[in-house]
């Protein structure tokens, strides 16, 4: 693998960037601001200043001819936050005119990276053929991903909750009291997972391997909300949440196909034994 293309360089984004260097990857990535460029050329990455939301119609040709060197790779791994938890409604724009952008070009791979989101809590065990579209956002998910899964050579990895460094669980419920819903299974998986997650793909890749077009990421064990949220707020020296006898609709997603089919371990099965590691 030569040339690896990130669009999206954040939290996430990064840290695969720098552990794609690393490994002797040529990787451009891009940020949306000159400083968060400069942070990239910093770590060896080609860095492209791009903000999805500053492209229109009109600028749409000359932002193709701009960001060529960017775009001509031959894996593209594209890692836009929805950001819907947040209030933010621009997703799908920007989704759109990264795909606009893209048109026409022709990769070994295309990664979309997508959310754990797109499945009900039905208290079932989630696999890779259960999402549906049960409420607004989860629609917007899912529209999301059938920009890439019309693509040649894509895989969608839904990734779970994500935890890792600057992601500590510990203070989500800390010092609270009467919380429903401690039966809820917990679906986490940690950087370290995700970015090995990304690296088997693209050995597979490499290999001429079969790759499936999608993919759950999750740690195998699933401990109970009152169970995992007690131990991290522990963990940071916090008082412990108490949970009330209400049960609340949970779900397990089920993260083992990229297991059976690219000989992928998580090194971190287990999210309270993660919280070290954050």
């Amino acid at each position: 693998m030569n040339k690896v293309a990130i669009v999206g360089c954040g939290w996430f984004g990064l840290p695969l960037a720098k552990a794609l260097v690393s490994a002797g990857i040529q990787v451009a990535g891009t940020k949306r601001s000159p400083e968060g460029c400069d942070e990239l050329s910093l770590n060896g990455i080609t860095p492209f200043e791009l903000d999805l939301s500053l492209i229109n119609q009109q600028t749409l040709a000359q932002n193709c001819i701009r960001l060529t060197p960017l775009l001509d790779a031959e894996v593209l791994i594209v890692n836009i936050p929805p950001g819907l938890r947040r209030g933010e409604n621009q997703y799908l724009n920007h989704i759109e005119r990264l795909h606009q952008l893209i048109d026409g070009r022709n990769y070994k791979r295309v990664i979309f990276i997508s959310t754990t989101g797109v499945y009900p809590s039905s208290d079932q065990h989630m696999h890779e053929n259960d999402a549906q579209a049960y409420d607004d956002k989860s629609a917007v998910l899912l529209k999301a991903e059938s920009y890439f899964t019309a693509m040649n050579n894509s895989c969608i990895i839904r990734f779970s909750g994500l935890i890792g460094p600057k992601r500590h669980p510990g203070k989500f419920f800390a010092g609270r009291q009467d919380i429903a819903g401690g039966n809820v299974a917990v679906n986490l998986v940690h950087l370290d997972d995700c970015i090995q997650a990304i690296k088997a793909i693209l050995s597979a890749t490499e290999q001429g391997k079969p790759v499936a077009s999608i993919y759950n990421l999750a740690a195998p064990h699933h401990p109970t909300r009152a169970e995992f949220y007690r131990a991290a707020a522990i963990h940071l020296g916090l008082s412990a949440p108490e949970f009330n006898q209400q049960t609340l609709p949970s779900k397990t997603i089920i993260g083992d196909l990229i297991c059976k089919q690219l000989g992928f371990n998580y090194i971190h099965p287990d999210p309270v034994s993660m919280l070290d590691a954050c």
